[in-house]
């Protein structure tokens, strides 16, 4: 019997090594989505905790607001001069080693 050479399973070993490399891609692609929502919801969290430190706000109050939109995130307060600054900071979800995601707002301090 003689045994001929054709194309038999190539496509099944094509297969077996695109659909990994492919579906990291779209794994990475969603992690990079959830992360541009957490900067988003960060900024805003960011700029509500300004505000409310420099209506007078008691500091808790701001950490809730942080904490309702980003739960987990950490939250500094800094005064520089008339402002009032939040720097809020969380993790991104991506399973690579990048920095942590940051946002920082300032507002004038005692405004009503």
């Amino acid at each position: 019997m003689i045994r001929r050479l054709d194309d038999r399973g190539a496509v099944t070993a094509e297969f077996a090594v695109v659909v990994p490399a492919a579906l990291l891609v779209v794994m990475l692609a969603v992690a990079t989505l959830v992360a541009a929502g957490t900067q988003v919801r960060l900024e805003h969290a960011a700029a509500q905790a300004a505000r409310l430190s420099g209506r007078g706000e008691d500091a808790a109050r701001a950490r809730a607001a942080v904490d309702a939109a980003v739960p987990g995130a950490s939250l500094a307060l800094t005064a520089e001069g008339d402002l009032v600054c939040a720097v809020v900071t969380a993790g991104h979800g991506i399973p690579l080693p990048v920095t942590s995601l940051r946002a920082r707002a300032c507002a004038l301090a005692g405004g009503g």
